[in-house]
């Protein structure tokens, strides 16, 4: 059944459409991601701007040919944090609908992380199987601790790199206090869950999304995003230092011209790696599995379960 996902981001919108099996596998027809920036400034004012949102749903129309073209079967859009908080969400929903027919899913912060589990496991290697995962968002940050056969433990937290970079850095590139009050945002919301996320031996930290990703990338000099080079790649704590601080000394502007890192997210990719680093700081991690797969790819999986009754 060839079935499209679109995940409807604060920072970044992905698509993807697939060849799914009755028995689980997932083939990629097709794909497509862009950093629309939806919720810039809906910490502050909270409201989803016009252009914004038009930037969104002309993107959508594009999509929507593509999808028509590959004779999709079924199709699942969802939205995260931006327009879960936005006061003007329904005006929103309503001009997709109206524009492009196609209808919205907003999920829950919980919500956003149970399906956002169901690509993490799709991706994972068979040995890791107690974990801690990460999505790193725009708005938001999920975590998810799996432990053996035991329900997972979802916690969302209202921090993202969007929100993080709108808060707390007040210069371009941010200066010692930007970091510190960043840090501090940071370690204020991780300090309910210590203890039930800290790391243990046998725990591995799985990270997803954007943020993870091109870390890895950057890591790695790639010039081009490869899937096979990020999937399933380590990245230590060590290394995401050492790439804080080259970012850090740099401008939004001069960070355009570092290998790896992805066009647009130069203005948030200092906030995301303060996030990872000082998470894995505060819950004693001393290195990170990468995952290219994530809520894009969740959807999809968590449609078919329904199809299928799994």
């Amino acid at each position: 059944m060839i079935v499209a996902g679109i995940d409807i981001g604060t920072l970044t919108c992905r698509l993807l459409i697939a060849n799914v099996g009755s028995e689980g596998s997932l083939r990629e027809i097709d794909s497509d991601r862009r950093i629309l920036r939806l919720g810039e400034g809906v910490d502050q004012k909270g409201i989803l701007h016009v252009e914004a949102m038009e930037r969104v749903i002309h993107v959508l129309g594009e999509w929507r040919k593509i999808i028509v073209r590959c004779q999709v079967e079924a199709i699942v859009l969802v939205a995260t944090s931006a327009v879960r908080e936005a006061n003007n969400q329904q005006e929103f929903l309503e001009r997709v609908k109206l524009e492009t027919g196609f209808s919205i899913d907003v999920l829950s912060g919980d919500e956003e992380a149970r399906r956002t589990l169901l690509g993490i496991k799709f991706g994972l290697p068979s040995e890791v199987e107690d974990y801690v995962g990460l999505d790193i968002g725009g708005g938001s940050t999920e975590c998810i601790r799996i432990s053996g056969d035991g329900p997972p433990v979802v916690t969302s937290l209202d921090i993202g790199v969007v929100r993080v970079t709108e808060r707390c850095f007040q210069s371009d590139p941010p200066q010692e206090q930007d970091v510190i009050a960043a840090e501090q945002l940071i370690k204020d919301h991780l300090r309910p869950l210590q203890q039930g996320l800290s790391a243990h031996a046998y725990v591995t930290l799985v990270g997803t999304a954007g943020t993870v990703t091109t870390l890895a990338a950057m890591a790695q000099q790639l010039a081009r995003y490869e899937p096979a080079r990020i999937h399933n790649y380590w990245l230590t704590l060590e290394k995401i230092r050492e790439l804080e601080y080259v970012l850090r000394s740099r401008s939004s502007d001069q960070r355009t011209h570092l290998s790896g890192l992805e066009a647009g997210r130069e203005g948030v990719i200092v906030a995301g790696t303060i996030i990872l680093r000082t998470i894995m700081e505060t819950l004693g991690f001393a290195r990170c599995l990468v995952s290219d797969y994530g809520l894009r790819e969740g959807i999809l999986i968590d449609l078919m379960n329904k199809k299928y009754n799994r």
